[in-house]
């Protein structure tokens, strides 16, 4: 009864702010886990789900507005659009040295993500074999953690200004699955070092990464690629600015696409010259029936 209360609250809290969107919520392992969507928007059976994620100290609600442009394709590309939230605003990712509650208590991600697609599969009878995840920040670490824990459930992440944890910064136990991961990061980036080094954040110890390069380099080495990736360079979607964005890419028919975009002179923030949402869902969908 206290959880249809509690669920009916969010949801009521969330429709005083946010005519679209709606919050709702989840008992794992005795801790609420909430999550925001937009009901309002008509998929088919057999839509892919994508999960965006938030980053520290972020929450679902105020982060929704980041998806319009992915929503806008909603109905006409079959997506549902989930926004899970951390634990009090934080995810339990792969950084060891994460002060946040989320990762003291070592929450269980894996149950709540699971939790998630078992829902979304009973209200809008989704493709449980495509089911794909980004995130920002810490989200995009949290999209990483997806990745390395989770790739049977998982069929492709896009981790946005994140680089892996260090080794020795690293609390995961990778399955070690071949998986299509993309990278976007900028150059100017003081948070999340693009040539790796200490990630630095208010309020909370996060511990060190890898630089971006071998972040990629991760992934394409468990995908199965060596030698150097194809190198591309993506239109300038805003010419007022001295963003430009170098796209690299490993792709090779019967193996994961693995892709960085080099965003230079980008720092730890949305950039203008791309929407980097819409970015990963054509990425994405181009993993679809590989």
């Amino acid at each position: 009864m206290f959880k249809k209360l509690l669920s009916a609250f969010l949801i009521l809290s969330a429709l005083s702010t946010n005519a679209q969107h709606v919050l709702d919520s989840l008992l794992i392992e005795g801790h609420y886990r909430v999550f925001a969507y937009n009901p309002s928007l008509k998929v088919r059976p057999g839509a892919s789900m994508v999960f965006v994620m938030h980053g520290s100290g972020g929450e679902p609600l105020g982060f929704a507005r980041r998806g319009a442009k992915l929503e806008s394709l909603a109905e006409s590309e079959n997506i549902v659009v989930v926004y899970p939230g951390g634990y009090k605003k934080y995810w339990n990712e792969c950084r060891k040295a994460s002060t946040a509650v989320a990762n003291v208590e070592n929450l269980n991600e894996e149950a709540f993500f699971d939790a998630l697609i078992d829902l979304f599969a009973s209200r809008y009878k989704i493709n449980k074999k495509q089911v794909f995840a980004t995130g920002f920040s810490g989200g995009g670490h949290m999209s990483y953690k997806l990745a390395l824990t989770m790739p049977g459930k998982i069929r492709a992440v896009s981790a946005i200004v994140a680089n892996m944890p260090t080794d020795e910064n690293m609390d995961c136990t990778p399955m070690n699955m071949a998986i299509p991961v993309m990278i976007t990061n900028g150059t100017a980036d003081q948070t999340n070092p693009y040539n790796g080094g200490e990630v630095k954040t208010p309020g909370v110890t996060l511990g060190t990464v890898r630089s971006t390069d071998q972040s990629f380099q991760y992934w394409a080495r468990l995908d199965g690629y060596t030698g150097e990736p194809v190198k591309s360079i993506m239109p300038d979607g805003d010419t007022s600015n001295d963003i430009t964005v170098e796209k690299y890419t490993y792709q090779k028919k019967g193996k994961p696409e693995v892709t960085l975009l080099k965003v230079v002179n980008g720092r730890h923030e949305f950039v203008t010259d791309f929407d980097m949402f819409e970015e990963s869902w054509k990425f994405f969908k181009r993993q679809i029936g590989k």
